[in-house]
């Protein structure tokens, strides 16, 4: 049987052309994430709901983040395949959709079903790379894969500018049509999985519980003090439905003959250190990402590409240091390599809260830069250990669960940081916008500086596994890691 670790890695090595659709897979996902709010004015022009506006993103990132954990235990049970080509289905689905949307709920809706597609897609994406690509080679593929968000960070803006200016918004969903059918047609033609046929038992009451409730959570953490009041009856009461919800759910999984979510997901140590961890990389994501342009734009009156491409440092300096992640971690273990990214990523943002005073584009692109260098050498070794550390049927549940993790410290980053910039705003606006803004904006940072501090106790709290250990933690417990010496892919 030829190995992965023979094969090669690169375009043109015998995995290439699924490397391409995965790349193709993600690049969907990618450049939604960035093309559409620059035809929000397009769009509103055109359908009307300013009000509701901010729906188009919330609706989509609420779908995707419910629904990942769910996708990853299904490609655990069925294979993979069939799992991302479903998600290209309903994102396709979805795309058309919002091409053709008559109204502002119309569009909200329609980004929903995109939104379930989306979450499908990038875990599974990551798994399938995690299934054929050996440890030594993965951190070198989540450079491929994290150079199409660079790639993105800059032709996304820029579509959807000229989508705008041309006044065809529709495009911008439009073109998602071809990649979502060469994507689907180069996986259908490539990616051959070798899946033990059992019958399953689905979890369907867990699955709908985990939906609901964290859709509940996630639903007040992003619209509580925008959409309505902390302390409002809205607010409370989703919160409150949404924990008795999740505790319900804790009680079916226990009885679960297959849970959606099993418990050994964040009980052992590696896979719920990491977790916290990817929950720290999306706090301080979301903080810059959100803030680092109105800052630019608020306080030196940059124009908004200025703003984005100074922030799309940031998604430069990720798929620089994840393409050497694998040279730090097979020398100096997983644990190692995080602390050093974590480090460069907390000296970044520290440049970055002590500099807010005094605004510099060429300065805050530079600090973006180099925490995108440090959550390069964070988020790739963590989530290649955790994805290590099991066999084959679990990997797409801890992959899931990593990325879910990501996606809900980032809904609660803005949740968050959204109150800290709007209470600092409110005392300091009678000095005038930009000051306001210069404040507001710097004390995000300075709570996106605390977001890396605290994540990097999560990652001295990570056992000591090196990337050819045996598996065993520093604590005298077992991961199951099977490092270098992985158990058979089941999909080659």
């Amino acid at each position: 049987m030829k190995t992965a670790r023979a094969q090669g890695v690169g375009f043109r090595s015998e995995r290439g052309p699924i490397l391409i659709a995965l790349m193709l897979s993600t690049g969907l996902v990618a450049i939604d994430s960035t093309i559409v709010a620059t035809a929000v004015p397009s769009i509103v022009r055109d359908v009307g709901g300013f009000e509701s506006f901010p729906w188009l993103f919330s609706a989509y990132l609420l779908a995707q983040a419910v629904s990942v954990p769910i996708y990853g235990k299904l490609s655990d049970m069925l294979g993979r395949k069939p799992i991302i080509l479903a998600g290209i289905g309903l994102f396709l689905l979805g795309s058309v959709l919002c091409g053709i949307a008559w109204s502002m709920p119309a569009l909200i809706a329609f980004r929903a079903l995109q939104g379930l597609g989306a979450g499908a897609v990038l875990p599974v994406s990551i798994t399938i790379a995690g299934d054929i690509y050996s440890l030594e080679e993965r951190a070198k593929v989540q450079g491929y894969l994290a150079s199409v968000w660079a790639v993105s960070s800059v032709v996304g803006p820029s579509l959807g500018g000229i989508f705008s200016s041309l006044g065809i918004w529709r495009g911008i969903f439009l073109v998602n049509i071809p990649l979502c059918l060469l994507a689907g047609w180069m996986l259908l033609r490539t990616l051959h999985e070798n899946v033990e046929r059992a019958k399953h038992r689905v979890d369907y009451a867990g699955a709908a519980l985990l939906a609901v409730s964290l859709g509940l959570l996630i639903l007040g953490a992003l619209q509580g003090g925008q959409g309505w009041a902390w302390n409002s009856p809205v607010s409370i009461g989703l919160f409150v439905a949404g924990a008795a919800l999740l505790a319900v759910f804790l009680a079916v999984e226990r009885r679960a003959a297959e849970p959606v979510l099993p418990s050994w997901v964040v009980s052992r140590r590696l896979l719920g250190t990491t977790t916290l961890v990817s929950f720290g990389v999306g706090a301080v994501m979301i903080g810059l990402t959100s803030y680092v342009p109105t800052f630019l734009e608020g306080a030196l009156g940059t124009s908004p590409l200025i703003a984005g491409l100074a922030l799309a440092a940031l998604t430069l300096g990720w798929p620089l240091s994840a393409s050497q992640a694998g040279r730090f971690y097979l020398r100096i273990g997983f644990k190692a390599t995080a602390l050093i990214g974590i480090s460069v990523t907390v000296a970044g943002l520290l440049v970055l809260a002590l500099t807010a005073a005094t605004p510099s584009v060429a300065l805050v692109a530079a600090s973006c830069f180099v925490v995108g260098l440090g959550l390069g050498l964070v988020a790739t070794p963590t989530l290649i250990s955790a994805q290590s550390s099991v066999e084959w049927n679990e990997r797409g549940v801890v992959t899931s669960t990593n990325m879910f993790a990501r996606s809900i410290g980032s809904a609660l980053g803005v949740a968050v940081f959204g109150a800290v910039a709007n209470a600092v705003y409110a005392t300091t606006a009678g000095e005038g916008a930009a000051p306001a803004v210069v404040a507001a904006s710097g004390a995000v940072f300075l709570a996106a500086l605390v977001g890396g501090i605290l994540t990097v106790a999560a990652v001295l709290a990570m056992p000591a596994v090196g990337a050819g250990a045996s598996g065993k933690d520093d604590d005298g417990g077992t991961d199951g890691e099977p490092a270098l010496a992985e158990a058979e892919d089941k999909t080659r």
